[in-house]
């Protein structure tokens, strides 16, 4: 009869409970149903309001993004035109960032609020310009075209809680945002501003993450990287 000595029947029974644990494990995970959130046109309203993240056709805000010792300028715009998408009307907002006179992305992104609150981001056409006149669409996506899934941007009601998905697209844009503090004060070159909201956003397809704070009334005003990237808002002009 073959005998097992202590030490080995011990190593025999933590790895059989490790493969009950690790089984039951992939067996939850497995059961974990996919990202698919059911969008219905008729529970989405016309206009983006929310407190955190107004989108008013011709609301202009002006950034000063550095990192090291480069600057750059990113300016953004919402657009008076619209763009339906998954059947629903999204906002477009343009999305332009400047190195000297020098354009260095070009992006539209598209946004609709429902009837709860909660903004959506339903994608974005995005051109980045790399010396040589080398242009790259990586990274752009739209809802409901390639497995693609829209994701929230803003909570309707902003608390601390669990990580939410901000858009979706398997290998392309898998962004996550979390809630982490309210009622925070914050100051950048267009002012001081009270009452923000303060957001862990990160990319489940790279390293690091960015802090954004948004005010109330005028929307995303500071952003501070892992990797020490600060964006600041520096002008802000609305009809």
């Amino acid at each position: 009869m073959n005998r097992v000595s202590w030490p080995s029947a011990l190593f025999l029974l933590l790895a059989a409970v490790g493969s009950i644990v690790g089984g039951a494990a992939f067996a939850r995970k497995a059961k974990t149903p996919p990202y698919a959130p059911k969008i219905d046109p008729a529970r989405f309203v016309a206009r983006v309001d929310h407190p955190y993240f107004p989108l008013l056709p011709g609301t202009r805000w002006v950034y000063r993004e550095t990192i090291g010792n480069k600057t750059s300028v990113d300016e953004m715009t919402v657009m008076p035109e619209t763009r339906v998408i998954q059947g629903v009307t999204c906002t477009v907002v343009h999305d332009i960032l400047k190195h000297g006179e020098d354009v260095v992305e070009d992006t539209m992104d598209w946004y609709a609020q429902d009837d709860v609150g909660n903004v959506w981001y339903f994608g974005e056409d995005t051109k980045e310009y790399f010396p040589h006149g080398r242009v790259s669409t990586e990274g752009s996506w739209e809802a409901g075209t390639k497995g693609c899934q829209p994701g929230i941007i803003m909570l309707a009601q902003p608390a601390r809680g669990e990580p939410y998905r901000q858009e979706y697209g398997r290998g392309v844009a898998e962004d996550m945002g979390q809630v982490v503090e309210l009622r925070m004060a914050v100051t950048v070159p267009y002012g001081t501003f009270e009452d923000c909201v303060k957001t862990k956003d990160w990319s489940m397809l790279e390293a690091g993450h960015e802090f954004k704070w948004y005010a109330k009334g005028i929307g995303f005003v500071r952003s501070e990287s892992s990797s020490k990237e600060v964006s600041e808002l520096v002008s802000f002009t609305h009809p």
